[in-house]
């Protein structure tokens, strides 16, 4: 298993925003972690990124016990992730921040850096011209001299997938990539995860797009209050009753088959 999630409760004073979650996702899968707002999605995320500490329970990364790693040592690991609000440079062109992705897993020091040594310069060279595939692979290519902020709403969530994939991750996090995307934005989302997919790189997605969530998840958990409501296939879990009723909603029963 790439990532296994077990029994992680996460309670903020009295709230209990995650209780007792356990599911695990394999490797090459594109997995869907599914649920109503407030339902512990994101905490989830920040959970597994360290950004907060479970209460109790365990996060295993390929084997390994990652529960109490700092921050930067997970993203050493493999695991990186996109964010519900974008948080790019603004002034910095699409191929800079790119390279700011990227910039985790050179190995220049100070000195180097500070002394542009001929090794130096070298990973600078690399590092760009990786970006430069990145930017190609999110259909960037045209836009790399421009400003983040000049981009697109669209755009921007592309390259945030960009420099999140310049840290080589195994385990790609992605905190609702699809919102505020129109169909034809969506679409090519959904085309880029599978290359994604493809190069194979593990995803976790949160998203609230159903048909986009059914049409490209290979499983799916679904949350509800903090628990874990239903695990499965898309197939599954769009005949689960409970979810029907508690998340998706009878009257949505027809539109997502």
């Amino acid at each position: 298993m790439v990532l296994e999630i077990k029994n992680v409760t996460k309670s903020f004073g009295g709230i209990q925003a995650l209780k007792g979650v356990t599911f695990s996702i394999r490797e090459g899968e594109v997995y869907g972690l599914i649920g109503p707002n407030g339902a512990g999605k994101t905490t989830m995320f920040n959970l597994i990124t360290n950004i907060f500490a479970p209460t109790s329970g365990e996060i295993h990364f390929r084997g390994e016990n990652i529960t109490n790693l700092k921050s930067y040592k997970i993203t050493e690991k493999g695991i990186c992730r996109t964010y519900q609000n974008i948080r790019l440079f603004p002034q910095m062109t699409a191929l800079e921040n790119v390279m700011v992705g990227g910039h985790s897993r050179i190995s220049s020091g100070v000195f180097r850096s500070v002394f542009r040594t001929k090794s130096q310069k070298q990973e600078e060279k690399q590092l760009k011209e990786k970006a430069e595939q990145l930017l190609e692979l999110v259909g960037l290519s045209d836009e790399k001299e421009q400003f983040a902020e000049n981009l697109s709403y669209g755009q921007q969530r592309r390259l945030e997938i960009a420099r999140a994939l310049a840290s080589d991750p195994k385990l790609l996090l992605l905190d609702e990539p699809a919102a505020g995307m129109n169909e034809t934005e969506t679409d090519s989302l959904f085309d880029l995860i599978k290359k994604i997919q493809s190069m194979g790189i593990t995803v976790l997605i949160i998203e609230h797009d159903m048909p986009l969530v059914m049409r490209l998840c290979d499983r799916i958990t679904v949350l509800n209050f903090g628990e874990k409501l239903a695990e499965g296939t898309p197939e599954e879990i769009q005949n689960n009753e409970a979810v029907i009723e508690a998340y998706l909603g009878k009257e949505e029963e027809d539109t997502i088959a």
